[in-house]
């Protein structure tokens, strides 16, 4: 790969494709919470962003198959035909085979129902040799007529890896693959991947998963991130600024990469429960609780939080 220089990457005002995964909220008995859940997935529609289901910060790989069905279909319901993406995730040990039926019947679910299928990681598909691997990718896009990869740092899940640029190479080859969300949380890396997009596939979405990272998108990532889940509407109006070629896009991503590097921080898997206390700081949903297996953060990280609440709520739309 020859040396890569970032600014030559640079695309100003550029529409930028944001998906947001979208946080799964619990009550205090445990249960989920759903008036909470179905009314993020409006904010989130409202804002302009497409939302994303049974990812990471839905619970997606800690949920049950029927869970994870029922979250699918009530928001397939609620949704009315919005276009959506939704994780499929396959939940293995480490030293499991491949499970290419459930990856299929899961693929085949959430096209049925109109989402995009993220195919997220697990034990048997990163351990496949890259030849193996690669002929995976191609017979699960045999069977959709769109779908979103994934790669995936370990920081995030153990069963994650970030596949080689040949590998990466091949993924943009398969027709259906419209895109990859990229969670390694380099730069470098995701730049790789950016200037060979140009040089292959101009038309392949790279989605930056970089909640450290968030202004890749000047760079030319579009983004599926957990980040946005906390502020959608701020999200939305950042991405605008940069159309519009606004400065103010600047500060207010600032602003933004602040909470992600706070929220963010070790261990990472905590960010959900760091979003779970500022969506209830903000009056969005009923608790702070999560899923029960899921890391928490200390009740200290809230005075931080409604400080960086109050200064996103300065932000204004307006001149």
């Amino acid at each position: 790969m020859t040396a890569i220089d970032p600014l030559k990457l640079l695309t100003p005002r550029r529409t930028i494709m944001g998906i947001s995964a979208v946080l799964l909220p619990f009550q205090e008995n445990g249960d989920i919470d759903w008036t909470g859940y179905l009314a993020h997935l409006d904010r989130t529609i409202q804002a302009g962003l497409i939302p994303a289901i049974n990812m990471d910060t839905g619970y997606g790989p800690l949920l049950s198959e029927t869970e994870r069905l029922l979250v699918l279909q009530r928001s397939s319901q609620h949704l009315r035909g919005t276009r959506f993406a939704a994780g499929v995730c396959v939940r293995d040990q480490p030293g499991s085979p491949y499970q290419q039926d459930e990856y299929i019947q899961q693929l085949g679910q959430i096209s049925s129902l109109g989402g995009i299928p993220v195919v997220c990681q697990s034990h048997g598909l990163t351990a496949l040799p890259e030849s193996e691997l690669i002929q995976a990718y191609e017979t699960l896009g045999s069977k959709v007529n769109e779908f979103i990869a994934f790669e995936l740092g370990t920081m995030f899940a153990p069963f994650g890896k970030i596949y080689s640029l040949e590998v990466y190479t091949e993924l943009m080859r398969i027709h259906s693959c419209i895109g990859a969300k990229h969670s390694s949380l380099s730069r470098e890396l995701e730049w790789q991947r950016l200037q060979l997009r140009n040089t292959v596939r101009p038309e392949f979405r790279v989605f930056t998963g970089n909640d450290l990272a968030i202004d890749m998108v000047m760079y030319g990532s579009d983004y599926l991130l957990g980040l946005s889940t906390f502020a959608p509407q701020y999200f939305a109006l950042r991405d605008k600024y940069w159309a519009d070629g606004d400065a103010r896009f600047y500060e207010l991503n600032d602003t933004l990469q602040y909470l992600g590097h706070f929220t963010f921080r070790a261990p990472v898997p905590a960010y959900k429960h760091s979003a779970a206390q500022f969506l209830h700081h903000l009056g969005w949903i009923a608790s702070s609780r999560t899923h029960p297996r899921s890391p928490e953060r200390p009740a200290s990280d809230v005075a931080v939080l409604q400080s960086i609440a109050r200064q996103l709520g300065s932000t204004s739309p307006t001149r």
